[in-house]
């Protein structure tokens, strides 16, 4: 899909559809409108309260003969109230119009913008409508969602200097989301450790990242008991990549781990039937650290910045972990594994203990790690654990300024009590209650320390059912967030 942005006047811009933003409330129209024919129906279609203004609404507007525009048909895009209007509500808007839209093929559409909107409203707006045209239907033979030839972003000329910016960024963001969204959505036999660390290298490789894989043998010499120990129960042997964007110089780095068990089975200690349906993204952190990657090469982002992918299946077979196995960590901390469901601590153990041996600045592992969290904050919430409070008020203010939700949750040193193991260093599981924090109280054993921060992503990694503003399946959550975090991380110290 080609995105561009433009400033020519509306009744100039020839497309098969064009969608007008209009807030709720006395707010002017675009600017482009100003002394139009469409301009006093539309103002009294408002005054008149016949159009649903709330935000993602999208209204057609019939019988415009004479409206003077090039367009061969209008659509009205609510917005809401004005000064509700932030990161969060348009990324949804965009989200909603593209899902109406993109149900057909359709050469072109544009968005005319109101005037006045801040750079970051306008590229989450553009974010969410890329978003919105690609659905989770990777395998149906007729496609229920298309996306456009070309989708033009309209802009009066009292928008900032930063529109076409901000256009750009968000057509490269918009597009890792639905990589890491494609990659959550893959069926989990077409994406064994092999195959997924494959699509990563490619990817990688293709957004001018430095890409290194390790194979089993590599990852054996390199003391990563953890993953191996998960791997084990598997046919197909794990891998581990490393994706480096070096664009900053002298600047610190930033590390980000992401949890890539392309399927969850539970091991022995074995999943209910439907608790596996959507374990197939139980490697969307690792996702997620790909997709932000790309972005940050693209972007070309003056930044430092390694992501470290820990990729496996959690399988049943004969050499399977056991209860009561006892496996060594690559910093040397040995754990008993009372339960093999909580695998994915395991595998970022070793990889969050490689990567504090680099001496990053700042580490950010993401993980589908807790039901624990899910019970705790919903489908639309991600736990937020952390050992430095710089770092997590950096990682909050992304998040705010994105729209992205997360919840900052304890990690008092007496749930690490809950851990302890007669016959090992630490156990992998904590017992029946706090399980979110327990699991990053265990995490935090292998940073060394380092300015870290965990986000459990369990709840909003994945919708269950189809709604206005998002679809059923992956979500591609927390990219706008991390490119967010880099790109303020890229003028200012950490």
């Amino acid at each position: 899909m080609n995105v561009l942005s433009t400033r020519d006047s509306l009744n100039t811009v020839a497309c098969q559809i064009l969608a007008i933003g209009v807030f709720d409330g006395d707010a002017p129209l675009p600017e482009s409108l100003t002394g139009s024919t469409l301009a006093g129906t539309l103002r009294r279609l408002i005054d008149s309260k016949d159009l649903p203004r709330s935000a993602g609404d999208v209204t057609p507007l019939l019988g415009l003969t004479e409206s003077g525009l090039a367009a061969q048909s209008v659509v009205i895009l609510g917005l809401g109230l004005r000064d509700k209007f932030d990161a969060g509500s348009a990324f949804s808007a965009g989200v909603s119009l593209s899902k109406k839209l993109a149900g057909k093929p359709r050469e072109s559409v544009a968005i005319a913008l109101p005037g006045g909107l801040e750079a970051t409203a306008i590229a989450a707006l553009v974010e969410g409508a890329i978003v919105g045209t690609r659905g989770p239907d990777l395998r149906k033979t007729e496609k229920a969602r298309h996306p456009f030839g070309t989708l033009s972003i309209v802009s009066g000329t009292e928008s900032s200097d930063g529109f076409e910016a901000a256009v750009t960024r968000a057509t490269i963001v918009g597009q890792a989301i639905n990589l890491a969204r494609d990659l959550a959505n893959t069926p989990p036999a077409e994406k064994s450790p092999t195959s997924l660390a494959l699509r990563a290298e490619q990817e990688a490789e293709a957004a001018g990242l430095t890409v290194t894989v390790w194979d089993q043998d590599r990852i054996a010499d390199e003391r990563f008991g953890g993953l191996l120990g998960v791997a084990a129960g598997s046919d197909e042997p794990p891998r581990f990549v490393i994706l480096e964007h070096r664009q900053g110089g002298d600047s610190p780095t930033i590390a980000l781990v992401g949890k890539g068990v392309t399927f969850d089975s539970g091991g022995l200690s074995l999943k209910p039937s439907a608790s596996m349906e959507d374990m197939k993204s139980d490697m969307t952190g690792a996702a997620v650290v790909l997709a932000t990657m790309t972005a940050i090469a693209r972007l070309g982002l003056k930044a430092n910045v390694v992501g470290y992918l820990a990729i496996t299946e959690n399988m049943v077979n004969g050499r399977a972990m056991r209860l009561g196995d006892v496996l060594t960590m690559r910093n040397g901390k040995t754990v008993e594994v009372l339960n093999t469901d909580a695998e994915g601590r395991l595998i970022l153990a070793d990889a969050l203990s490689y990567a504090a041996e680099q001496e990053p600045a700042a580490i950010i592992d993401l993980a589908t790690l807790t039901g624990a969290c899910l019970v705790a904050l919903g489908t639309r919430i991600a736990g937020l654990f952390s050992n430095d409070e710089p770092l997590a008020e950096r990682l909050a203010t992304a998040s705010k300024a994105t729209g992205e939700r997360t919840w900052r949750l304890p990690l008092d040193d007496d749930f690490f009590d809950l851990l302890k193991s007669s016959v090992a260093d630490m156990k992998n599981i904590g017992g029946k209650w706090g399980g979110s924090i327990t699991a990053a109280k265990f995490l935090q054993q292998f940073v060394a320390g380092r300015p870290w921060v965990h986000l459990d992503i369990a709840g909003p990694s994945w919708a269950d059912s189809d709604s206005g503003s998002r679809d059923a399946g992956g979500t591609g959550c927390f990219v706008r967030t991390l490119v967010e975090l880099v790109e303020n991380s890229a003028t200012s110290t950490i």
